[in-house]
């Protein structure tokens, strides 16, 4: 009887804990606060174009000659990627070129390997035999003996 008493008293106090609350606020205001909000969402900062500082003049006269930038001068929003130290951008070989380097490769490789297939040679001119066939050697009289001389089978 105790116990019921104590679970119906609980019982409005954890219902009035979990009641969701109503909005405080309009549809139309955050609809106008969304207009004014920046796309970028960077608080209108000056956003330089993106250009790699690798690709910069490195002779310039730079106020940071190693990351090649100028004091005040505004820091891209993806400064880590654009940095002298970021992974290098290969230039220097077009995509057609790289293509064809890789294609000699190819045939230049399955062509040795095709010369070497031709002149190899498959097995010895003349197999090894042993006297007796290493009998003793190989662990006695029940164990598979090795080709003895004058045997000529594989």
């Amino acid at each position: 009887m105790l116990s019921q008493r104590i679970f119906t008293r609980r019982l409005p106090q954890l219902a009035a804990r979990y009641t969701v609350p109503r909005a405080a606020f309009s549809q139309g205001r955050t609809l106008a606060a969304a207009e004014l909000d920046d796309p970028l969402q960077n608080n209108n900062y000056q956003n330089p174009p993106r250009v790699k500082r690798a690709f910069r003049d490195p002779y310039g006269d730079w106020w940071d000659k190693q990351e090649r930038r100028n004091f005040g001068e505004p820091v891209h929003e993806e400064n880590e990627i654009l940095s002298v130290f970021s992974p290098e951008q290969y230039t220097h070989v077009t995509p057609r070129k790289g293509i064809f380097q890789i294609g000699a490769f190819v045939v230049t490789f399955l062509g040795l390997c095709g010369v070497v297939s031709l002149y190899y040679p498959d097995r010895p001119s003349v197999p090894k035999t042993y006297p007796e066939g290493l009998e003793k050697e190989l662990g006695g009289a029940h164990a598979v003996p090795a080709r003895k001389s004058g045997e000529d089978s594989l």
